[in-house]
């Protein structure tokens, strides 16, 4: 499944990145993923600099200036849903936390919130409007997977059920350890994301944050590429029964993970 017109309730929809260079990200990205920068349309000052990364013509993401100073580079991932200032009241009282919004986005692209687990992983909402979401997902080049990363499995089950009606289950295909976010209504045919608990083999200060993965045709040659330009190897690569992943930091020091899929045929 490459080609996306529309996302349930429930489903990611979308990523972007947050840079201190957009510059240099979009160049980064451009040989990493084959991908090219496309300004939001109308005035800059009202669209914050915000862009969109895409490929064969098709959106895959999107990208702009961090907001305030001090605000370190990262990804960011969006899940769709109905009404966002109810679901921003959900969040509340399932006990995590509104850090901006609801508020309008620029052209009616739709209504967004950026939320924290009460494990601590950010993640944003978004209630869509004329935004379509990612438009070329799961191939080459294309964002593909979202992981959360947390040291309270059992309190992320229990917020993401009660907020987006998500169930953690075991899929045989996957690596011990890493469970799946199942939605009904959704599209993805092996589930929405994953979940996996930070292990105290893992850094004692890593916090608990939302992966973003991109698709790519060989991992190992990605890992070159990428540190060739000015990334650096933070996880991996490693083997898992349907592929083979690595986790980068991109130039400005944003973390983006990448998969080599071993599926026959693209998901």
């Amino acid at each position: 499944m490459s080609k996306r017109s529309e996302y349930a309730p429930g489903e990611f929809c979308w990523v972007d990145l947050s840079t201190t260079d957009v510059d240099g990200a979009l160049s980064f990205y451009g040989e990493l993923l084959g991908v090219e920068g496309q300004p939001a349309p109308g005035d800059p000052e009202e669209t914050g600099g915000y862009g969109f990364l895409t490929k064969d013509g098709r959106m895959i993401a999107g990208y702009g200036p961090t907001q305030r100073e001090g605000q370190p580079p990262a990804w960011s991932s969006y899940i769709k849903v109905e009404d966002a200032d109810e679901t921003a009241e959900r969040v509340k009282e399932a006990g995590g936390e509104v850090h901006f919004g609801p508020v309008d986005l620029p052209n009616e692209s739709g209504r967004m919130a950026v939320l924290q687990d009460p494990t601590g992983a950010f993640v944003c909402i978004n209630q869509q409007q004329k935004h379509p979401g990612a438009q070329h997902v799961n191939e080459p080049g294309a964002w593909t997977w979202n992981n959360l990363m947390t040291r309270d499995l059992a309190g992320a089950q229990d917020f993401y059920g009660q907020v987006f009606g998500w169930r953690a289950i075991q899929n045989e295909e996957a690596p011990r350890g890493i469970l799946m976010w199942q939605v009904e209504g959704q599209h993805w045919p092996e589930g929405l994301g994953g979940v996996m608990e930070i292990s105290d083999e893992m850094p004692a200060d890593m916090p608990a944050f939302w992966q973003v993965y991109f698709a790519v045709e060989n991992a190992d040659r990605a890992i070159e590429l990428a540190e060739s330009g000015g990334a650096k190897l933070g996880f991996g690569p490693i083997d898992v029964p349907v592929g083979r992943l690595a986790t980068l930091v991109d130039p400005q020091g944003a973390h983006v993970s990448i998969f080599e899929s071993h599926y026959p045929e693209p998901r």
